[in-house]
């Protein structure tokens, strides 16, 4: 039982359920007339919509009120004056599951038409006149797990210092880690929620996809590689809570600021990221980052090694030109494998250093009235790696969200090059390039299976836009002399790089 002291208590609640909150799920309001269920339904209404003065009319005459949100559909239902089960159907509950939640007042009206899998909010008056009680009742263990778990979390960012704190649903990344910002009176701070993920199908090796490419699990690596970048003079952002095991951190907010306006780069904020990396990478990382609060030795930092580096790439085969159940020409995978080989070789052989992984657009938080490093704000770097230490400083330049003109990729590469020459003289320009080239060229063949598999697979058509440009920046890659190999095989095969960005 959950005793709400008092209104705000209530919606509080309501922001706590909302944030588990997807498409199918069915959420029941059960009390008397008076109980607090409008004041709780209307506070996750507003909370889904992330709108303070979003109107809520009550449903009881029109029985459904239909909202189209941002992030998914929500229907508000009413069955107060529902007189026969038969009439529920009518109202089509099954169809709105397909694609959104519902919220189902007087449930008992209808109760056998109801899904099984549901989630029950039981409200009861309490001692005193704006407080209630509480009783949540999940029909399975997802759904008991789902409501521990949005509970913990309000419990960890209470913990933290933010009492009474609103907490909304933030974008993040194409990972199933979800995110939230949390705000208390003028704190506010970014709440991960990277919940312990399904074991994965073997690919190879005995190992699953993620493990091959050195995907972080759990929120060990957030809280270790932000810390190393910070002890680096890094603006990664402060670990504020931390709850290892449950997979939860609340970090500090960097704001918004980014380093594109209106869809395109700032040339001045690009070579900023430059020169950052080329600090960055003054020194390599240790192979064992400190973890602050364990008990263990420390994160081991993952080498961002030839498998690796090849499984990413043929996520192009399996999904860019195979398709969903596809099938691949007779050999084309080998032929694939050969004229990639001496190139990866050749790049993991040269210098090694901290490979950010996501070095872009999404991840750089540019901050207006700082200075030095600190102008640039550096998150969602759990994936870090060593390895080629060209991989970010491409990542950059070939900014796979943005177009970025070839004048600037090569303004970019300039910045980088010329810090790194005047800080060690023993700075080798042309291996720099040539290792360039071919991790510009593994991350736009990886990219392109990966938003691919995301249109596809995850139903996020949205990435699509993106493939012609990377396209190109591939095109361009290929243009490098030492790729020539590859670059036949990417026109032959898909007609890439033939006249593409030269």
């Amino acid at each position: 039982m959950i005793e709400l002291v008092d209104e705000a208590a209530t919606r509080r609640l309501a922001e706590d359920i909302a944030m588990l909150l997807g498409p199918g799920d069915c959420l029941c309001l059960v009390g008397g007339l008076g109980a607090g269920k409008s004041t709780f339904a209307r506070a996750l209404l507003r909370a889904l919509a992330d709108d303070d003065t979003l109107e809520v009319p009550s449903p009881t005459f029109t029985l459904v009120q239909s909202y189209e949100l941002a992030r998914f559909p929500v229907a508000h239902l009413d069955l107060y004056r529902l007189e026969d089960e038969e009439e529920f159907d009518e109202l089509g509950l099954d169809d709105v599951l397909q694609t959104g939640a519902a919220l189902v007042e007087w449930p008992e009206r209808a109760a056998s038409r109801l899904p099984a899998a549901r989630l029950v909010v039981r409200f009861e008056e309490g001692t005193a006149a704006t407080a209630r009680r509480a009783s949540l009742r999940a029909s399975d263990p997802v759904w008991r797990a789902r409501v521990e778990r949005t509970l913990a979390i309000r419990d960890l960012v209470e913990r933290a210092g933010f009492s009474h704190a609103r907490r909304r649903y933030f974008q993040g990344d194409a990972s199933p880690r979800r995110y939230e910002t949390v705000r208390s009176g003028q704190r506010h701070a970014i709440l991960m929620n990277a919940a312990p993920l399904p074991p994965q199908p073997t690919l190879r090796d005995g190992l699953g996809y993620r493990q091959l490419v050195h995907l972080a699990d759990g929120v060990d690596a957030v809280v270790a590689v932000a810390e190393a970048l910070r002890a680096r003079n890094l603006a990664a952002p402060a670990t504020l809570a931390l709850d290892i095991t449950a997979g939860l951190v609340l970090q500090e907010d960097l704001g918004r600021g980014a380093i594109v306006e209106n869809g395109s780069p700032v040339p001045e904020r690009y070579l900023a990221a430059a020169g950052l990396l080329a600090h960055l990478h003054q020194a390599p990382p240790e192979p064992v980052l400190a973890l602050p609060g364990s008990a263990t030795p420390g994160y081991l930092l993952p080498e961002f090694d030839i498998r690796a580096l090849m499984v990413e790439a043929e996520l192009f085969l399996d999904w860019y030109l195979a398709g969903p159940g596809g099938q691949l020409v007779p050999g084309l995978r080998q032929s694939f494998a050969r004229a990639w080989q001496p190139l990866l070789e050749q790049a993991a052989s040269g210098p090694r250093n901290w490979v950010l992984r996501d070095f872009h657009s999404p991840n750089l938080i540019w901050r207006k009235g700082e200075e030095g490093l600190a102008r640039l704000g550096v998150v969602d770097t759990q994936d870090a790696m060593i390895g080629p230490a060209a991989y970010d400083v491409a990542s950059l330049a070939m900014d796979a969200r943005v177009d970025i003109p070839v004048a600037l990729e090569r303004d970019i590469v300039a910045r980088y090059v010329g810090l790194r020459g005047r800080a060690d003289g023993a700075f080798d320009e042309a291996g720099f390039r040539r290792q360039y080239a071919i991790m510009a060229a593994q991350r736009a063949t990886k990219i392109l299976g990966v938003f691919t598999r995301l249109a596809v697979r995850d139903a996020k058509p949205a990435y699509l836009v993106h493939v012609p440009r990377v396209r190109d920046y591939l095109a361009r890659a290929l243009a490098h002399p030492d790729l020539h190999e590859l670059a036949d095989w990417f026109s032959a095969q898909a007609g890439i790089g033939s006249g593409e960005g030269r």
